[in-house]
């Protein structure tokens, strides 16, 4: 048999030892959905919002440029599907177990953090005056005159989940996971000036960039909002990125 194929571990041969060794791994993962739909049930907090601060949340209400279930694909499934064809060329399962693992811990730790603050913070979307009046006659506590919504209660319950940008902090978990796992595998820091290296590392940050002024042009998002999403997201996916990898500039960081 050729050595390179001695020297191959795929799913087939080392595939169920990896999983038995990392299990509890697994095990946190699935917990860590568990908690993030927890977050997403219970209600968040409904802080003060004034007569006269509607003036900054009258903003239109839009459909989502980028709608909820494309997030996933674009910071999750594509990712993954970049690292399985790596792993179909180079048939290493350890390399692809933990660039997996990797990516999920990256987008479900964000996941958690980002939800838990929006549930804690409760700040109004800028289209909160829309959610919270739908006919457009704003009413008002007579003493506190803070709001009195009158409109749907789950609509009303997602304007109070502005900060940060769920959409924001997700793609920059898994795109930015992705942006480090490439670096790695190019040799983006070999020293060697190509240049072309580091346009193929810095395009998956541009998608989530993208994605992450989608939100503010949709109004529902303020600035603050996105940018504390991405550098949440990219803190947290490198934290992930370095706990199975060494750092791309490494010499064993392919």
């Amino acid at each position: 048999m050729p050595e390179d194929q001695l020297n191959r571990h795929t799913i087939r041969s080392h595939g169920a030892k990896v999983a038995r060794t990392h299990m509890h791994d697994w095990l946190i993962l699935l917990l860590l959905v568990i908690i993030d739909g927890i977050l997403n049930v219970i209600e968040p907090f409904h802080r003060f919002v004034g007569e006269g601060m509607m003036s900054d949340l009258r903003y239109p209400l839009k459909d989502n440029t980028i709608p909820f279930w494309a997030v996933p694909i674009v910071a999750i499934l594509l990712p993954i599907a970049i690292i399985l064809v790596y792993y179909l060329i180079r048939k290493d399962v350890y390399d692809f177990h933990h660039a997996i693992l990797g990516l999920l811990f990256s987008v479900l730790i964000t996941a958690v953090i980002t939800d838990a603050i929006k549930d804690g913070v409760g700040r109004p979307r800028p289209d909160f005056f829309w959610r919270c009046f739908p006919d457009g006659k704003g009413v008002f506590d007579p003493v506190t005159r803070n709001v009195r919504c009158t409109g749907d209660k789950s609509v009303i319950k997602e304007g109070h989940k502005s900060f940060p940008s769920g959409h924001t902090s997700w793609s920059f978990a898994g795109l930015g996971f992705l942006a480090w796992y490439l670096s790695g595998k190019i040799k983006a820091f070999d020293r060697r000036g190509h240049v072309a290296k580091l346009c193929i590392v810095f395009f998956p940050l541009l998608v989530a960039a993208m994605i992450a002024v989608s939100r503010v042009d949709d109004y529902w998002h303020h600035w603050q909002d996105v940018f504390t999403g991405g550098l949440i997201g990219l803190t947290i996916s490198s934290f992930c990125y370095l706990q199975f990898f060494p750092p791309p500039y490494d010499t064993d960081g392919q």
